[in-house]
């Protein structure tokens, strides 16, 4: 049994067998699937369309496939949740302009680096304004996650903060409005999973989760990552990594979500394409790897996240920092995989298998000198996080819902630990 992905320039690229069944059980794991079908696009090139949790068209051009995203979902009067970058660089009049007189779009453009319950709020009230019937996120995970949380509120009655995962607002989350997403990073994987993580107006950082927030058509176009700078791109290519790693490891049960994260982990690491895009951002090539790494990473995560979730969310909550996820990650990342050492089994062994490293080598080691070759911080006291904060941040990572998929238990104290060596 063979298959076959296209890209861009036609070219055809082998479909790795262990990845395609772990497509074909899916199904009876989470009720998902992928199927394979050419739609041929601008100048008779060919884009990959899957459907796996989220309907998803892949491929360097696919963004200009919005106005018929729009049209076969009903959505006439779309809100753009995006953010000020993204429109001083053009990208929101491009694609305005590909939607011609189809649809009339209202624009929020206020999502903040770690989106925040008031700039949901904001995005509603804009949304209600216009009288829109459907979201379309245009961003990183920011305004993917911000863009999710702004399609549940506009549907349902309540404070956001009561629909969160570790409060069980999973089970009061319904039907939401019509969402469409596109990623402009390789990195969160937002744009194919269930899950959203905003800042409440409390201060904490929590995660909104829900079979009805996968996004119902992801739009993954590489092109548009092509002017990302070699920083941004090393720090949300590690954003892909690191949940491929901890989806890995979660002692969760799903050995199809295994090999999707590890086919993630080999396009990333052993086939050179992180340090492939970072070193040449214009590399197309390494561009559509990355950003389907990441699309992976977050199909994977499906199976739960781990430590590095937890420590990451909570230095993200401090506003005043505004550290990026995605090089939190990465810096906590090394620490944890000392952490856990013990309590994974042979996943170690197939973890350097995956990165093309001796099966006996410190992925903890490997990590630290990936990221130091990406020009990445090597410790979070590098980054502004601060040792007075240490109590609180533990406190804040030992209640966050990743905890509980992680391999080792861990308590706030050994939480205060690990940012103590996390900030050495």
């Amino acid at each position: 049994m063979s298959c076959k992905m296209t890209v861009g320039d036609g070219r055809f690229l082998p479909y790795r067998e262990k990845l395609l069944c772990c497509n074909i059980l899916l199904h009876s794991v989470s009720n998902s699937e992928i199927n394979f079908t050419k739609h041929q696009i601008n100048k008779g090139t060919f884009m990959a369309t899957l459907t796996f949790m989220t309907h998803t068209i892949f491929d360097h051009g696919a963004s200009a496939q919005l106005g018929q995203v729009l049209a076969q979902h009903g959505i006439r009067r779309p809100l753009l949740c995006t953010d000020r970058g993204l429109v001083s660089l053009g990208m929101v009049d491009d694609l305005a302009a590909g939607l011609g007189n189809d649809a009339a779009l209202s624009i929020f453009d206020g999502t903040p680096e770690n989106p925040t319950q008031m700039a949901v709020e904001e995005a509603v009230a804009k949304y209600r304004e216009a009288d829109c019937d459907g979201v379309v996120a245009l961003g990183g995970g920011s305004s993917m996650d911000l863009a999710k949380a702004v399609a549940l509120a506009v549907t349902h009655e309540g404070d956001l903060i009561e629909f969160t995962a570790g409060l069980g607002g999973a089970a009061k989350i319904g039907q939401v409005a019509p969402l469409i997403a596109i990623p402009t990073t390789s990195g969160t994987g937002s744009e194919v999973s269930s899950g959203a993580v905003i800042i409440m107006n409390n201060g904490e950082k929590l995660i909104l989760a829900s079979r009805e927030l996968v996004p119902r058509t992801a739009i993954c176009d590489p092109s548009l990552t092509l002017g990302l700078p070699p920083q941004l791109t090393a720090a949300t290519g590690m954003d892909a990594m690191t949940h491929c790693v901890e989806a890995l490891l979660s002692p969760q049960v799903n050995p199809p979500a295994e090999a999707v994260a590890c086919d993630g982990i080999e396009r990333g690491i052993r086939e050179g394409n992180l340090l492939k895009a970072v070193q040449d951002g214009s590399d197309e090539d390494a561009r559509w790897h990355m950003m389907m790494a990441a699309t992976e990473g977050a199909m994977a995560f499906s199976k739960g996240l781990g430590s590095v979730h937890s420590m990451s969310h909570a230095c993200g909550a401090d506003q005043s920092l505004r550290l990026h996820h995605g090089t939190l990650n990465a810096v906590i990342l090394p620490t944890i995989l000392d952490f856990n050492r013990d309590h994974v089994g042979d996943k170690y062994a197939r973890l350097n298998a995956a990165m093309g490293t001796s099966a006996d080598s410190d992925p903890a080691d490997f990590i630290r000198n990936l990221n130091a070759e990406l020009g990445l911080p090597a410790n979070l006291s590098e980054m502004g996080v601060q040792t007075d904060a240490i109590p609180a941040l533990a406190a804040h990572a030992a209640k966050d819902v990743c905890t509980f998929t992680n391999p080792r238990p861990c308590s706030a104290a050994e939480y205060e630990e690990l940012f103590e060596k996390a900030l050495a």
